[in-house]
């Protein structure tokens, strides 16, 4: 396959480090094209004339259509290869991050945003596939441990990086920076990322095929309990995400640390996903994400209790939202190296149907909480008890009613040294 494409035999070898570095930069142009905007809602919306919460579509849609269009690069990069594909992906996501700069109205920045989360899903569809291509098991749930630690910097310092825009700039440079920043992931990856999908594991693009391999990807039962209740409490996290400029903003009254604020919390998922990757190979991914689960059912508890405190002040509902989204940080990586490991033979349409069904479900329900938003907490804090506590309920029928299971070690052995 390297002799029909020169530049995918780097001149040196890929290693697990660069790898790792490069996985989580290309997944995090996503949430730097979601995070950034953050700051500018108010400005957009008296720039574009968006009234009340409809200004958060700009964040909801682009949500919504990444996942409707992860069900196509999987398969595709399951024929073609996975550097083909993602290159579309990126060149995708600088073209129409250029064009949403230049959107003359906010109808237009909608359906272009729209636009780029379909054709641009490949970005975060098929780094999971990249690395099942070479590792599995909890092997895998490390490796996407230290992804998503990198991965979680941008969302904690993507606001203050649009604010810092917002200083010399109005906020469609914002829009011109996730430009800038896939030209250089983009470059990166042309030169260095050699092609990891084996002749032998190549399907054919026909209906039947793709659609057999999409469904045995959902259908298994030892899998699509984690696939589901992933779904759901990112869908939680979606929602605060959507809402979160208007509560900082407007329940709590701290616009001005808003970026502070975010940063607290997204930067504790990054912290639990480095200690996820210190610990889930002597534990398992199974022990460590279900007993993340159940902390976090209980301080979601914690959170509805507070948001029906008329007295709730923004340093109750800080410390237990980044609590919470700290215990997502052990419990995404996990539950999607479960769903990933029987699948290395059809490794890209797996990630594509999972990438599908969480993203969809996560950014319906996270756009529905969002809308939902009333001045308070409590649409958020409710969302968050009733995704774990259904979430919980979808793994206990994955594993039969038996949690905390033993390291995947048989599973887990890797195919990789370098690249």
């Amino acid at each position: 396959m390297a002799a029909a494409n020169p530049v995918s035999a780097p001149a040196r070898q890929l290693g697990e480090t660069e790898l790792i570095w490069m996985m989580a930069l290309l997944m995090a142009l996503q949430a730097f094209g979601i995070d950034a905007i953050l700051p500018a809602l108010d400005e957009l919306a008296v720039s574009l004339a968006v009234e009340g919460n409809d200004r958060q579509f700009v964040i909801g849609v682009y949500l919504l259509t990444a996942g409707v269009g992860a069900l196509v690069p999987g398969a595709l990069a399951d024929r073609f290869g996975r550097r083909p594909i993602l290159l579309g992906s990126i060149a995708v996501y600088i073209v129409l991050s250029l064009a949403s700069a230049l959107a003359p109205t906010y109808d237009a920045l909608i359906a272009i945003r729209a636009a780029q989360g379909f054709f641009g899903a490949g970005i975060v569809a098929l780094p999971p596939a990249i690395i099942r291509d070479r590792v599995g098991g909890d092997k895998m749930a490390r490796m996407m441990s230290l992804i998503f630690v990198i991965f979680l910097m941008v969302p904690a310092i993507a606001p203050s990086i649009g604010e810092l825009i917002l200083m010399v700039a109005d906020w469609r440079a914002i829009f011109a920076a996730m430009a800038l920043q896939g030209i250089l992931v983009g470059t990166w990856v042309y030169y260095r990322l050699p092609e990891s999908l084996t002749p032998e594991n190549r399907q054919a693009i026909l209906p039947g095929v793709i659609a057999r391999n999409m469904g045995q990807a959902l259908s298994n039962p030892r899998v699509i309990g984690y696939v589901m209740g992933s779904s759901l409490v990112f869908g939680a996290l979606f929602g605060f995400i959507n809402s979160s400029q208007q509560l900082i903003t407007e329940t709590f009254g701290a616009g001005d640390i808003f970026p502070i604020v975010f940063a607290i919390c997204a930067g504790s998922m990054a912290f639990a996903s480095w200690s996820n990757s210190r610990i889930v190979e002597r534990f398992g991914a199974r022990r460590v994400s279900h007993t993340a689960l159940f902390a976090f059912i209980i301080v979601a508890s914690l959170q509805v209790w507070f948001a029906f405190d008329p007295n709730e002040t923004l340093w109750h509902f800080v410390p237990l939202m980044a609590i919470n989204m700290m215990l997502l940080g052990f419990i995404g990586s996990n539950f999607g190296a479960i769903a990933m490991n029987p699948f290395f033979s059809i490794a890209g349409a797996a990630s594509s149907a999972h990438g599908f069904v969480r993203m969809t479900t996560a950014a319906l329900l996270g756009g529905s909480i969002g809308y939902a938003y009333d001045g308070t907490a409590q649409p958020l804090a409710l969302a968050l008890l009733a995704s774990g506590l259904i979430c919980l309920a979808l793994v206990l029928f994955s594993e039969k009613g038996r949690l905390f299971g033993p390291p995947d070690a048989a599973l887990g052995v890797t195919r990789m040294k370098n690249i």
